[in-house]
């Protein structure tokens, strides 16, 4: 039905930028809230950052805020998060979520989708 598939993680240093993105594809009629949120092993999943569909509304953790800035490009049906000043406590798997008005055979669902999940690793 709708995939979301991250990509842009990896491996960094502390103080240094990562972008990650977040492109959703399927069986879309619209996209509504967009949002990062990260997980910490043996712990629950935790919002940073999300974004209306006007973007005119954002939300940061407070761990977050001043660092990273979330974005998204409605023709690409794409998130991103930049993350800037990077410390070793955003080490973390990064999930993009996306509230999706999805095309099905008897009309429409509206439906949270996930993305598979990518690792950040901040590291000196």
């Amino acid at each position: 039905q709708v995939q979301l598939v991250e990509s842009g993680g990896g491996l960094v240093q502390p103080g240094e930028s990562l972008r990650l993105s977040c492109a959703a594809a399927g069986s879309i009629f619209s996209i509504n809230d967009m949002g990062w949120y990260r997980q910490y092993p043996g712990s629950q999943r935790d919002k940073v950052a999300s974004i209306t569909s006007g973007g005119d509304t954002n939300y940061y953790a407070d761990s977050v805020k001043g660092r990273f800035t979330i974005s998204r490009d409605n023709a690409k049906n794409t998130v991103y998060l930049q993350m800037n000043s990077l410390k070793p406590e955003d080490t973390a798997v990064y999930y993009c979520n996306a509230n999706v008005v999805a095309r099905v055979s008897f009309g429409r669902i509206r439906k949270d989708y996930w993305g598979q999940g990518i690792q950040v690793t901040v590291s000196s």
